[in-house]
């Protein structure tokens, strides 16, 4: 069989990150260096970009900005040249009331009445104060106060967080967050922050739980951080869980910090129970291993709980809420740390030369450098230290957080939660039905976010082990998904590129509509059918190439 490309070439493309191959699978289908939205001849499944969002909360922010803007011009009625000013906190709740009555009816005022009643009467809080933070957030009016995040918001969102990531599991004590720019700004900062205060240092030794977003494998081997790598492999074998021991690797005292993606990315399956419990024992050993658990795609799982709930005082916690609502474009992520954490205790114990370095790169920004809390640090390093005064996420966007936060909370029949669910999930059953491969979908662990196409694993148990070997010897690694461009313009990511063991290929679940997957499922069963034909015609072999199993 001749070769798609050369082996220059195939090293070319192997060393680039799946994101930056994607561009030449595109290019591949014909839409150029730039997918273009006329293009819908081409199915791009490589993209995790949602094709839904969360209408309710939206309808709700664009209110609550009107509402806003009637208060800024009212603070400023003497001028009409177009000046406004603040809101005014006295008769604010008044004047909302009398605005929500004004507009009844209109998409997004009863979720504003309901989100007001919700603060007020559920956790407690001023409804004046809220509206007020509130207005003055999405008016921009004034720099984010506090840096790290607005007051009221950090609670609302803190609920939100333990509610979604905890769930009814015992957790003791409270948290921090830090509003950032997505769950790539989080990724960003925490790398930053664990160099800067020497947490990790250039030859020091982390895990990674694999497969995971490529970010974390490509970042660790930047020369800023030239750090050393051990995997622990989940394998399609085991379900994507992780044995015992690989688990057992975290024992080693020479690995500093342990990052994971939970659920994966992109097999897209949670850590089952067992796992979690086995790690937060392991932490009962390792006390100064530092964890953090990317949790990303956690509200779409049945009854998910965190590490964090299991090992809250070693784990920074990364949350976004771009794939959930839909929201890439806002950028909205949160880091949240335990107040009483390793990072910390670790920070108390660096020799005194480092601590001495250390207050002076925080002096300028506190009377107390040495006391700064790792999650302080990461907003001043976040702005280079010496713009800490104008640090934190803008202001509309810790509202619209704030809005789809309240949205979560007051969906206690989780409508908006199961609708998501059903709608990713019948797109797997499209898709592998078209395949032609049949699979049980029972296993409680699987989210469904992704659905990763694994080429030894399934030809094996399609066609067994000898066809599943001669594929491998007689196809380049991405050569299956280079002419599933060309020849039926269906765009997937290589899995190779997150870590998995086997050549493979991420199918998004989360961006195209149900048709569009059958359609996808029967280009790849084309492609199926025409190897097996190759494979029968090199080795006399008789395989049948509509069998489905």
């Amino acid at each position: 069989m001749a070769k798609d490309k050369s082996e220059s070439e195939q090293a070319k493309l192997a060393a680039l990150s799946p994101f930056e191959l994607k561009d030449e699978l595109i290019k591949a289908a014909g839409g150029g260096a730039v997918e273009r939205a006329a293009n819908v001849s081409m199915l791009n499944a490589g993209r995790g970009n949602p094709n839904f969002l969360a209408t309710i909360p939206r309808h709700g922010f664009w209110q609550l900005g009107l509402f806003a803007m009637r208060e800024s011009e009212r603070s400023f009625a003497f001028m009409p040249e177009g000046v406004g000013g603040f809101p005014r906190r006295d008769g604010l709740t008044e004047r909302f009331d009398l605005f929500l009555r004004e507009n009844k009816g209109v998409p997004g005022i009863d979720f504003l009445r309901g989100a007001v009643s919700y603060v007020r009467d559920q956790l407690g809080l001023s409804a004046g104060d809220f509206l007020y933070e509130m207005c003055e957030g999405i008016l921009a009016s004034n720099y984010p106060v506090p840096d790290r995040m607005l007051k009221l918001s950090e609670i609302i969102v803190g609920q939100y967080l333990r509610r979604e990531m905890i769930g009814k599991h015992p957790f003791v004590g409270e948290f921090d967050i830090f509003a950032v720019e997505g769950g790539t700004a989080a990724m960003t900062y925490i790398f930053n922050t664990l160099r800067e205060n020497h947490l990790i240092r250039a030859g020091d030794t982390i895990a990674l739980g694999m497969p995971i977003f490529t970010p974390y494998i490509e970042i660790p081997r930047l020369n800023d951080y030239q750090l050393n790598v051990v995997n622990l492999e989940a394998t399609v074998e085991s379900g994507w869980q992780y044995s015992k021991k690989e688990l057992d690797k975290l024992r080693d005292p020479m690995v500093k910090a342990f990052f994971l993606v939970n659920p994966s990315n992109p097999p897209s399956v949670k850590i089952n129970d067992e796992s979690l419990q086995y790690i937060a024992e392991i932490v009962k050993e390792r006390p100064d291993l530092i964890l953090l658990t990317d949790d990303v795609y956690g509200t779409f799982a049945d009854d998910f709980v965190s590490l964090f709930a299991l090992a809250p005082k070693n784990t920074i916690l990364v949350y976004s809420y771009s794939k959930y609502f839909g929201a890439t474009g806002w950028r909205l992520g949160t880091i949240a740390t335990h107040r009483d954490n390793v990072l910390d205790r670790l920070l108390g114990e660096l020799p005194k030369d480092v601590k001495k370095e250390l207050h002076t790169r925080y002096e300028s920004i506190t009377t107390e450098p040495d006391k700064l809390k790792f999650i302080d640090r990461l907003v001043a390093d976040s702005r280079t230290v010496a713009l800490n005064h104008t640090a934190g996420l803008s202001t509309p966007q810790q509202v619209q957080m704030v809005l789809f936060s309240l949205f979560s909370l007051m969906d206690t029949p989780d409508a908006y939660k199961n609708a998501l669910k059903r709608l990713i999930r019948s797109r797997k059953q499209a898709l592998y039905e078209e395949v032609g491969i049949s699979f049980e979908d029972d296993d409680p662990n699987q989210v469904d976010y992704y659905t990763i196409l694994d080429i030894e694993f399934l030809g094996e148990r399609m066609f067994g082990r000898k066809f599943v070997e001669w594929l491998l010897k007689n196809t380049e690694p991405s050569e299956l998904l280079f002419r599933l461009a060309r020849e039926a313009r269906v765009v997937l990511l290589p899995g190779k590129g997150f870590g998995t063991q086997h050549p493979s290929g991420r199918v998004s679940l989360a961006n195209l509509n149900e048709s569009d997957y059958r359609q996808i499922g029967r280009a790849m069963r084309k492609l199926i059918e025409e190897y097996v034909e190759r494979y029968n015609k090199d080795t006399g072999s008789k395989l049948d190439k509509h069998a489905v199993k």
